[in-house]
């Protein structure tokens, strides 16, 4: 897909910076990149406040969702509001990230029921094996993804994780 804008979302309690170079290294690839900066705040807080810094920033659409560590659970909100403001969500990339709950799961404190009909666009996963020590489930996670028909890309560095970022975006 040929996204219009992607959105790179930090997990809660961190801040865009978490990214490194992925946002420049991306825009040096022709990507439109907004990386909102919301350090404090977790569940509906994150969510109102990236939503208002989404639309402040006038994205083209459709998006790219993408979201790192514990952002991931908070995709199916953050793409209910994106769809409530008539910006329709082309796909969403999950980068070492959490996975959402099916709707009727248990959900932490963090966490937000999605809606009924997520995922309305094709997802991926981009595993960096960077959070390696930090998470050494993350092998369940990505199987998890393979089970929902999800595209996945091991990254395997000397490659810029960017590079393979824009390859995942353009197999949804």
């Amino acid at each position: 897909m040929t996204p219009g804008s992607v959105v790179l979302l930090h997990a809660p309690g961190a801040a865009a910076a978490s990214w490194g170079d992925m946002p420049e290294m991306l825009r040096s690839y022709g990507m439109d990149v907004i990386a909102p900066d919301v350090p404090d705040g977790a569940g509906a807080r994150y969510v109102a406040r990236v939503s208002l810094i989404i639309s402040a920033a006038g994205p083209s659409v459709p998006l790219v969702l993408a979201a790192h560590g514990a952002a991931g659970p908070l995709l199916p909100a953050i793409a209910l509001a994106q769809r409530a403001a008539h910006r329709p969500v082309g796909g969403y990339v999950f980068v070492d990230a959490d996975l959402p709950r099916p709707p009727g799961a248990a959900h932490d404190h963090d966490s937000l029921p999605g809606p009924p009909d997520w995922p309305e666009a094709p997802c991926g996963y981009l595993r960096t094996h960077a959070d390696q020590a930090a998470f050494p489930d993350r092998d369940g996670t990505v199987r998890e993804a393979r089970l929902r028909g999800w595209a996945v890309v091991e990254h395997e560095p000397p490659a810029a994780a960017a590079q393979a970022f824009s390859e995942l975006i353009s197999t949804l």
